[in-house]
């Protein structure tokens, strides 16, 4: 469930971020004037909501002016005085929005005044054809709902809006009968400027909206793909630290994870006089030195399928057998340690240092578990561990070619 909440808070985000991003492609006035109602406190969604709203209207007012015009020339004052009464409302309007940021109320002024002054301008003009079927234009109402307030809260609105077509449709006959004279002209003229008007409005509208929600899903896809990167990143990081199945026993619960295990092989080495070694060499190569003897030791440990468990200074520890048991355990330690002798001489030829190791081992039974809150360790505790530590400690100095110079225990179980 949070997981859930988390990704949709995570969407949101970004696609507020698309929304806005839509906004400012407009130019710096305009930009300026679709933002006049903008608080600081407001979320990029509700901003762009605001910027389009504010759009929209103003566009709306500019194309009344077409019918202003033309009724007035015509000598139809009473169906001029309608669209620029819509003018003058939406003017006050926006100027108030600009003062008080008042947005609902801005909004609900202009999802009313686009619902009843069309259909008011054709009554006044009588009935559907002698209007040209103006009452399109109140569909933009239902539309803005839907696209500034929300899919429920745009129910009733469509349904005013239907409610008022039926209306209308009753009313239209009597409306006819005293409808004033209108050009054919003019009336096909204007049945094509409603229809491509409207459908003009709509389609920006949705067009602005679709765009957002295109750009929101494009980026929502190249920030998953960067979370995904990041978590791949996150889990490689952790294998560095935790073997797999502790990992993934780590991923699914929280708690403490120990477990007994009756059969494991535990190998230390340790590369021998190198603290007097690192007294002699400069930080970076004894940094170097370290990385690449643990390197050629670490591919040995993948080879072998065994489990490398730390590092200390020069020191070098394994497990095989852990975390899952294997019946060999006791074989791949002694073949690793076999190995990691001809790989360190590979390494003093490198180099031209005189390299040995000490290495000790020991089977038996150990406790393994992950200890640690801000930095997570997988470590082994036990006899055993303690045992291969001291027969490391006590093994005589290898000359990394020779394989006869190891001091592996056999093991005991």
């Amino acid at each position: 469930m949070a997981g859930s909440r988390e990704d949709g808070a995570y969407a949101r985000g970004v696609r507020e971020r698309a929304l806005r991003r839509r906004v400012e492609r407009l130019p710096d006035p305009l930009q300026r004037f679709v933002e006049i109602g903008a608080l600081p406190s407001d979320s990029d969604e509700l901003r762009a909501r605001k910027a389009g709203l504010v759009l929209s209207s103003a566009l709306m007012a500019a194309l009344s002016c077409v019918w202003v015009v033309t009724y007035a020339v015509l000598g139809l004052w009473v169906s001029a005085l309608i669209p620029l009464a819509y003018q003058l409302a939406t003017a006050v309007s926006i100027y108030t929005f600009a003062r008080t940021r008042r947005y609902i109320l801005f909004r609900q002024s202009q999802l009313v005044l686009p619902l009843l002054l069309p259909f008011a301008l054709q009554w006044s003009l009588g009935g559907f054809e002698n209007s040209s079927a103006v009452c399109l234009w109140a569909i933009t109402s239902p539309m803005g709902a839907l696209v500034f307030v929300g899919a429920r809260q745009a129910v009733p609105w469509f349904l005013a809006f239907v409610g008022l077509v039926v209306f209308s449709a009753a009313i239209d006959p009597a409306l006819a009968s005293g409808a004033p004279d209108i050009p054919q002209g003019v009336m096909i003229a204007f049945f094509a400027l409603n229809v491509v008007g409207v459908a003009t409005t709509v389609f920006a509208v949705l067009q602005y909206f679709v765009r957002a929600r295109e750009r929101a899903l494009t980026d929502l896809a190249r920030q998953h793909e960067a979370l995904e990167l990041e978590q791949a990143k996150s889990e490689r990081l952790l294998l560095n630290v935790l073997p797999e199945p502790i990992a993934a026993r780590l991923k699914e619960r929280e708690g403490v994870i120990a477990d007994d295990l009756p059969a494991v092989t535990v190998l230390f080495a340790d590369i021998v006089d190198f603290t007097p070694l690192s007294e002699r060499l400069a930080a970076s190569e004894v940094v170097s030195l370290l990385d690449g003897v643990f390197a050629r030791w670490d591919e040995l440990v993948a080879e072998y399928g065994v489990e490398k468990i730390k590092t200390i200074g020069d020191a070098y520890m394994v497990a095989g057998g852990i975390p899952l048991p294997r019946a060999d355990h006791a074989e791949a330690i002694a073949e690793l340690a076999l190995a990691m002798g001809p790989r360190l001489a590979d390494c003093a030829a490198e180099t031209g240092l005189p390299l040995q190791v000490r290495i000790g081992t020991d089977s038996g039974p150990v406790v393994a578990g992950v200890i640690g809150r801000a930095k997570f360790s997988f470590d082994l505790w036990g006899d055993t561990v303690n045992t291969a530590s001291r027969m490391e400690s006590n093994a005589a100095r290898h000359d990394p070619g020779d394989r006869a110079g190891l001091r592996t225990p056999p093991t005991s179980v």
